[in-house]
C-alpha cells in the first residue's frame, strides 16, 4: 500500500512505477536497428492475451521511481530513449518527458494509444488493440502505426486503424511472436499487394537481445 505522498508523487507523474530500464538495440518499426534506451513502465489493463511482458501488468509489482533518478540513468547511455510498457500513458508522461528532453535526448513512446496523450514526444509509435481502441489524439499525432498480425482477421482490423491515423503515420505489420511462422508469409504477401504497408519484425528476438 502506498502512502498517500507517494501516491501523490505519481499521480503528479513526480514518481512512476519503473519496471526495468536499459540500453539496447530497437528491434521493431522505423527504427529498427538503432541504439536506444529503454524506459518499461509498470500498469496495463488493455489485456492482450498474447503480450510477452504480462509481468508489466499490475502497476503495484514495480516499485514507485522518483522521475529525476530514471532521468538521470537514461542521459548516461544514449541520444534516444523509448518510453514503454506496460502502458505508459495510463500515467501522467508530461514531467518524464520535460526533464529528458532537458537534458538533450530524443523522446520516443510506444503505446496502444487507449489513454489521453500526455508529454511532449519526439516520436509516437502507436500500436492499437482491438480490446481498447486508442483515442482520437493518438491517432492525430502518430508518427508510426504498428499493427500486430496474430490472425488473417487481423489485416481487416489494421485496415480499419489505418483508415483512422493522420496521413503521415508510416504503416507497419508485425507478425505476433508466436505466430511468426503462420503469419509471416501473409503479412510479406499482403505488403506486397498493398504497399503503403511495410514489414515489421522483432529483430531483437531474433538477436536474442532484450
Amino acid at each position: 500500500m502506498l502512502s498517500k505522498e507517494t501516491q501523490r508523487a505519481v499521480e503528479k507523474g513526480e514518481m512512476l512505477p519503473l519496471m526495468e530500464e536499459f540500453y539496447t538495440i530497437q528491434g521493431e518499426g522505423f527504427h529498427t536497428g538503432t541504439a536506444a534506451y529503454f524506459i518499461r513502465i509498470g500498469g496495463c489493463d488493455v489485456g492482450c492475451h498474447w503480450c510477452d511482458v504480462k509481468e508489466s501488468w499490475n502497476a503495484a509489482l514495480h516499485p514507485p521511481t522518483a522521475t529525476d533518478l530514471i532521468v538521470d540513468n537514461a542521459k548516461k547511455y544514449a541520444d534516444t530513449v523509448v518510453v514503454t510498457g506496460g502502458e505508459p500513458l495510463t500515467w501522467d508522461m508530461t514531467l518524464l518527458t520535460k526533464k529528458l528532453k532537458e537534458k538533450g535526448l530524443k523522446v520516443h513512446i510506444e503505446t496502444s494509444g487507449a489513454y489521453p496523450v500526455t508529454g511532449h514526444w519526439d516520436w509516437f509509435c502507436l500500436s492499437p488493440k482491438k480490446n481498447k481502441l486508442p483515442q482520437a489524439d493518438a491517432y492525430a499525432i502518430a508518427n508510426e502505426l504498428k499493427v500486430i498480425i496474430y490472425n488473417k482477421h487481423d489485416f481487416v482490423f489494421a485496415e480499419e486503424q489505418a483508415a483512422k491515423v493522420n496521413k503521415n503515420a508510416i504503416l507497419f505489420l508485425q507478425p505476433e511472436w508466436s505466430k511468426k511462422e503462420e503469419m509471416t508469409p501473409l503479412i510479406v504477401d499482403y505488403v506486397m499487394r498493398n504497399p503503403k504497408w511495410r514489414v515489421s519484425l522483432q529483430t531483437h528476438k531474433y538477436l536474442n537481445i532484450p
